[in-house]
């Protein structure tokens, strides 16, 4: 048996030293300190989630996973979760495709469905169609893994 170690985050936004929330873009430049620190000591992975809400930094994990890509040498870097049923499937590959280019071959993808559902209507979704839209993003996102060309229809 191996056991791992990792580290995640939705980029909560931390205080500073005196007390006061700080910035968006300062928690995520916390967030790519905290992982090139994680690599040097070892950690196996970051996981970094995806949130579209006020108290969290994070919205785009695979950019902030790119940026760690870049200054990190071993830690896999995965994301917590994509929010695939309110993302496009083949923009997601791309992403990932890039931080894997970047990382050399260390990023993982986890998608998922979203616990949180304020993306649907951002993103002009109905959470009526909640089930379909990840059935038919998750087999797209799996025919883009196996298939060169793709050849796809469906009805979201």
């Amino acid at each position: 048996m191996s056991i791992e170690f990792g580290i995640d985050s939705f980029g909560d936004l931390p205080r500073d030293d005196r007390g006061a929330i700080v910035s968006h873009a300062q928690a995520i430049r916390a967030t790519v300190e905290e992982a090139v620190l994680a690599d040097q000591v070892g950690i196996d992975v970051v996981s970094l989630g995806e949130h579209h809400r006020p108290e969290y930094a994070i919205s785009s994990p695979e950019t902030v996973l790119a940026g760690i890509a870049t200054r990190t040498s071993r830690i896999r870097l995965a994301s917590g979760v994509t929010v695939l049923s309110s993302d496009d499937p083949v923009r997601v590959f791309q992403r990932f495709a890039t931080v894997d280019a970047l990382s050399n071959g260390r990023a993982e993808v986890i998608l998922g469905r979203g616990s949180f559902t304020e993306s649907f209507p951002l993103f002009g979704f109905d959470l009526k169609d909640y089930d379909i839209l990840f059935e038919e993003k998750i087999d797209l996102f799996n025919r883009l893994l196996e298939e060169k060309p793709v050849s796809w229809t469906g009805t979201t």
